[in-house]
């Protein structure tokens, strides 16, 4: 089955900087769709349609009957003094989506308590249908969804921890699929709030870091790098600090990540990072792509060729709207220990499910979870009525 095209495509101009923007609605189903708003200098409108399809995807890996896929995407330095209001004057340009069933939250470059603080301030709230809207018990859960985003796990703020911990057990059940033990060499590129909590949930779990790239360096050491540490002092915007590497530690270009000696890659930062000029160097016999789209289909050629497989990213790193599906739709107890392990439970099922069919058909594990997550074709938005 070919999937459908993106049902809309809107274009913003910031009108006091040079910032532009996209909206991509991929799918409505119930009249709703929901993702992230990514901020970064290299996006484009192209790279936020393919975003859009993935997010479709990864509803339907989640097993959504309430959630089609979108995406936002503003071309601009997210480390910029005035990224913020920049964030503020596209979600104001797209607020008339929004309330009309356009959920969009965090991703790349956006935090997801500045989008729900700027959408209370402009009289948004959290975009729902008119259904939701009217319902009571929606209403309730909507304030259970406010109270989740405070609660933590293992120290980390949950919205911060659940896509993480949703690609570690990808990782670990994919690991344990091809033969293998816990302990493991991960190679890490991207340090964000994903990467930071995959880390320690890895760590945690027995795995060895032996390297973590970030923005400005790639640190690597062959006996595995101080996790726990690493996450502790580590800089906001996903940034290592150099002051807490031992000694120990060799410290190289952040371009080399691929070099390193591991079993396991872990792209979680930027996409199109493994692709036909550098797919032949990867080690690794696993991708577990924790990033969107960080793999072009060239790489995915060369790699098949070489025997790499690869955690899919609509499987491997649907944690942050599994959360928001199963509190806002009321899906289990609103509790960090149940949505931690139905996000993680899910995760594992699927990937052991691509897994398997890829196995037994002789396919790559991204053309199987192509063929099993179809999205369902685009109702309507939720069109106010007087």
């Amino acid at each position: 089955m070919a999937a459908n095209k993106p049902y809309l495509l809107v274009e913003w101009n910031d009108t006091e900087t040079d910032a532009k923007g996209w909206l991509c609605v991929y799918n409505f189903v119930n009249n709703y769709c929901g993702g992230g708003t990514r901020m970064h200098p290299t996006v484009t409108a192209e790279e936020v349609v393919r975003l859009a399809t993935a997010m479709g995807y990864k509803y339907r890996a989640c097993e959504s009957k309430t959630t089609g896929g979108c995406k936002g995407g503003i071309a601009y330095d997210y480390k910029a003094p005035d990224a913020k209001d920049v964030l503020r004057r596209y979600l104001k340009a797209m607020s008339p989506y929004l309330n009309c069933g356009v959920s969009i939250g965090g991703d790349l470059g956006v935090d997801y308590g500045d989008v729900l603080q700027i959408l209370d301030e402009i009289g948004v709230g959290l975009p729902q249908t008119r259904a939701m809207r009217n319902d009571p018990a929606q209403q309730k859960r909507i304030k259970q969804h406010d109270e989740v985003c405070k609660m933590t796990y293992d120290g980390f703020q949950m919205y911060d921890m659940i896509t993480g911990y949703g690609c570690a057990s990808a990782l670990d059940e994919a690991w344990k699929f091809k033969g293998h033990k816990p302990g493991a060499r991960v190679v890490l590129q991207g340090f964000g709030c994903a990467g930071a909590s995959l880390a320690y949930c890895l760590d945690k779990w027995g795995y060895k870091l032996v390297g973590i790239a970030d923005a400005n360096c790639l640190v690597t050491c062959p006996d595995g790098l101080d996790v726990k540490k690493l996450v502790a002092t580590r800089k906001p915007k996903g940034e290592l600090d150099p002051k807490a590497f031992a000694p120990n530690y060799a410290v190289r270009s952040n371009a080399e990540w691929l070099d390193v000696d591991c079993d396991i890659l872990v792209p979680a930062a930027l996409e199109d990072v493994i692709n036909k000029s550098n797919a032949d160097r990867v080690k690794a016999s696993l991708i577990v792509e924790a990033a969107n789209i960080p793999v072009t289909p060239e790489a995915d050629t060369i790699l098949a060729r070489k025997g790499v497989d690869i955690c899919v990213d609509f499987v491997s790193n649907m944690g942050g709207i599994r959360i928001y599906e199963v509190v806002i739709f009321g899906l289990v107890e609103p509790t960090p220990e149940a949505i931690a392990n139905d996000t993680m439970g899910i995760i594992r099922r699927q990937t052991r499910r691509v897994f398997e069919e890829a196995a037994r058909t002789g396919k790559t594990t991204r053309q199987v979870a192509r063929e099993l997550f179809v999205p369902t074709k685009s109702d309507f938005p939720d069109i106010p009525r007087n």
